[in-house]
């Protein structure tokens, strides 16, 4: 998923800053990458574009995605273009694989899960990210949110264990996000004003998201997994 925050404002402090689910998803990203041995074999499931490809130069990666999320997209760079619910590889042939914001765009997650941990070798790990409170996105290809025990029981039932699945921030941070997401409503003439009302508290909300102690309002979910030996 792409977000709309203006281009000017890319790559800065404060684009992180507001823009946490994708910052936070980068970051664990960055960790997971980190974490495996050079050469591990790594299979990046929905891979769009590959924005995620530059964390595995030590790795051998592979990227496939379906290639119908959006039209604008390149997604020549792509090793494969598959299904995720019938991925073209043998069993056992990667070490990794991450599912990134993905997941919600097959109409089959738990057969797509299934098909991650059969092309795992055992103990291999997965790094999962769900978005949970998200408005639509590359329409007609979107069909589901997930809550946290939802996606326990779908990468349970595809034989994952060692479940780490973490909320990403909270009520505040989730109203900030929606704050934001209401310029895109204004006529462009319009957008600088309404700004001014609508970006400051926007700004300030997240300070506030320590008070969500239960993060049951949250944007989305970070999880990582190990395919059972």
């Amino acid at each position: 998923m792409k977000s709309r925050f203006p281009r000017w404002l890319a790559g800065t402090a404060i684009e992180r800053y507001v823009l946490h689910f994708e910052t936070a998803i980068e970051r664990a990203v960055e960790r997971f990458a980190a974490g495996l041995p050079g050469g591990a074999r790594v299979l990046d499931a929905g891979a769009g574009e590959g924005r995620y490809a530059r964390h595995f130069a030590r790795h051998r990666y592979v990227g496939v995605d379906l290639g119908v999320g959006d039209a604008a997209w390149d997604y020549s760079g792509l090793a494969a273009i598959a299904d995720l619910g019938a991925l073209p590889f043998a069993a056992g042939s990667f070490d990794a694989c991450v599912n990134l914001v993905t997941l919600e765009h097959v109409r089959e997650p738990g057969l797509a899960l299934r098909e991650m941990a059969r092309v795992l070798r055992p103990g291999g790990s997965l790094l999962l990210a769900v978005p949970h409170e998200w408005e639509v996105h590359q329409a007609p290809h979107d069909y589901f949110r997930f809550t946290a025990h939802g996606v326990r029981y779908l990468l349970e039932e595809a034989g994952f264990t060692d479940l780490q699945i973490g909320p990403v921030g909270g009520f505040f941070r989730l109203l900030a996000r929606r704050l934001l997401n209401g310029l895109q409503f204004f006529p462009a003439p319009l957008v600088p004003l309404a700004a001014v009302f609508l970006a400051p508290p926007a700004l300030v909300l997240p300070a506030l998201d320590f008070l969500d102690r239960e993060r049951v309002f949250t944007l989305g979910y970070i999880c990582t997994a190990r395919k059972l030996s």
